[in-house]
């Protein structure tokens, strides 16, 4: 454990970079500095970097990678360019935060991984879920749960997450600049097993759904497999590998100012069940209900635990934080996250086939 403060380099500041991201680490004053930014758009790069006090911006990530010594790098791009992103990145040998998922397909996700085994890079994938602190929460209380039997065995996982605004005023503070002409941005291929519509459908999903397929496994603890893919795309039901029954609803309705996500973990004797606010809201942690009815005349008792005003994405920057001074694991890493692609790829087959 050390005390000190990391410098750390961020690799694009758009929207998310801004205002998900960037703005998070900047309040963590005694722990990180925020030192660079790579960023093609230089106005917007000069803008941002002044309103937050940093010294250095770079056109891309190889210009601040030569001139910087670091000791992360917040890579805050689109997913479908992490398998050229990520090819100079890794060689700088400091961790690295990436937005969710791991790529745009399997193929390139196993060749980051690849990499990330030969050059030991710690990689933080960003879900952003698993560091709300009503998921800590549920997760420890649901391990404890498994150890002691005390509610009966984990029966069903249901994951509810309808469209609405998942945004939630949380641009309010975007900065952006006009432009010149910008560069042609060269993507990760297609996955070539598949053909153009069913890649756009899988895109689509991924982009979307994501988050849920990989909740999914974190309150389980263990992998799952896809066993059923509605036609009407509302429901994926999955089994776990120890027979537990899972299933997430797909916008089965939809808001236009609220955001409604929710899990519900059942036990024989009980359940643990988590509200989750919209993914950019501030100072607002998910909220946990816990129902305990053990039976053998024990009056059956509800908890509402209370949590710091603590937001996820202002969590997760501190998890990559203690990441970087080997404090901790990342929440997610890219091992695990190759599977969410597994999934997301099984569900669009089994789609196809109904």
């Amino acid at each position: 454990m050390t005390t000190k403060k990391v410098k750390i380099g961020f690799i694009g500041v758009g929207s998310m970079g801004q205002c998900a991201h960037l703005k998070n680490y900047a309040s963590f004053k005694d722990e990180c500095e925020v030192v660079a930014i790579a960023e093609l758009r230089q106005n917007t790069a000069k803008a941002v970097a002044a309103k937050y006090g940093i010294s250095k911006v770079y056109h891309d990530a190889e210009e601040m990678l030569k001139n910087e010594k670091l000791d992360g790098i917040v890579a805050s791009q689109q997913f479908t360019r992490h398998g050229i992103l990520l090819k100079s990145i890794l060689n700088a040998n400091v961790p690295v935060f990436i937005e969710k998922p791991l790529a745009g397909s399997i193929p390139v996700a196993e060749n980051i991984l690849k990499t990330i085994q030969s050059t030991k890079t710690p990689v933080m994938v960003g879900y952003h879920k698993r560091s709300d602190l009503a998921c800590e929460y549920a997760k420890q209380l649901i391990e404890e749960l498994k150890n002691s039997n005390e509610l009966g065995a984990m029966k069903y996982i249901r994951i509810l997450m309808p469209a609405g605004d998942w945004i939630a005023g949380g641009f309010s503070d975007l900065i952006s600049c006009e432009e010149g002409s910008m560069p042609e941005l060269e993507w990760d291929p297609a996955d070539p097993s598949m053909d153009e519509k069913t890649y756009a459908d899988y895109i689509s999903f991924v982009n979307y759904y994501i988050h849920q397929v990989n909740l999914m496994r974190f309150f389980l603890g263990e992998d799952y497999k896809v066993t059923y893919a509605d036609p009407g795309k509302v429901l994926i039901a999955g089994v776990s590998d120890s027979g537990v029954t899972c299933a997430i609803e797909m916008s089965p309705y939809s808001t236009t100012i609220d955001w409604q996500e929710s899990v519900l973990v059942a036990f024989e004797k009980g359940y643990i069940k988590i509200e989750l606010p919209a993914p950019l809201a501030s100072n607002r942690p998910g909220k946990v209900e816990v129902f305990k009815d053990p039976g053998n005349g024990k009056t059956p008792e509800t908890l509402i635990p209370q949590f710091d005003w603590v937001h996820a994405m202002k969590n997760q920057a501190a998890n990559f934080i203690k990441l970087i001074k080997k404090e901790q694991k990342a929440p997610c890493e890219a091992s695990e996250a190759l599977k969410d692609l597994q999934i997301a790829k099984d569900y669009i087959d089994l789609l196809k086939e109904n």
